[in-house]
């Protein structure tokens, strides 16, 4: 089994564009996860540039480099507990990617600094605004329900820093007709 890493998958349809393209080129997945894909072939050349051209025009890239796709992991862990599991938010973020990654939590918040010339706190801040920005649009929930699902300390705290990031209340955000929501692997 070999283990391809693959930029930009933030999501399930994202997981699910990846298996299409590589079961068409004949491939047999043992897993697809979040920016991650292994098959039983060995990676070749000939597959790696086979798999290249039939996923970047989806907007997924393969990572070769060792740094970009330990980024890629820490982001992809940081999506999936935002977006999918946020029932464990309340969970320490350090721990939670030191056991997710199995890496010492300083190396890699000092890489993801160097890398992406941001912290992984703001990365988790800017992740945290997305996903509110999409309850809010959905309008099922309240403010506090919404800061509450996100853990947040209290809504007055989510709010302000909702605020400060976006630069609306959250409830002047759910009026506006343009919602200014961004792609998951743009922010």
């Amino acid at each position: 089994m070999n283990t391809l890493h693959i930029k930009n998958m933030v999501c399930n349809r994202c997981i699910m564009v990846i298996k299409q393209q590589l079961e068409q080129l004949g491939l047999h997945l043992e897993s697809v996860e979040l920016g991650e894909v292994t098959i039983q072939e060995e990676v070749t050349e000939d597959i790696r540039n086979k798999v290249k051209a039939a996923i970047e025009p989806f907007g997924f890239e393969l990572l070769d480099d060792k740094r970009e796709q330990l980024i890629d992991q820490i982001k992809s862990a940081i999506i999936d507990l935002v977006h999918y599991h946020n029932e464990t938010l309340k969970t320490n973020l350090s721990d939670y990617l030191q056991d997710k990654l199995h890496k010492d939590y300083s190396t890699i918040s000092k890489l993801f600094s160097e890398v992406t010339n941001t912290t992984i706190e703001k990365y988790l801040i800017a992740q945290k605004i997305e996903r509110a920005k999409e309850l809010l649009v959905y309008g099922e929930l309240t403010t506090k329900e919404i800061a509450d699902k996100l853990n947040y300390s209290s809504s007055a705290y989510f709010s302000s820093q909702f605020k400060s990031v976006t630069g609306f209340t959250p409830s002047y955000f759910r009026t506006i007709k343009e919602h200014k929501r961004k792609p998951l692997d743009k922010v």
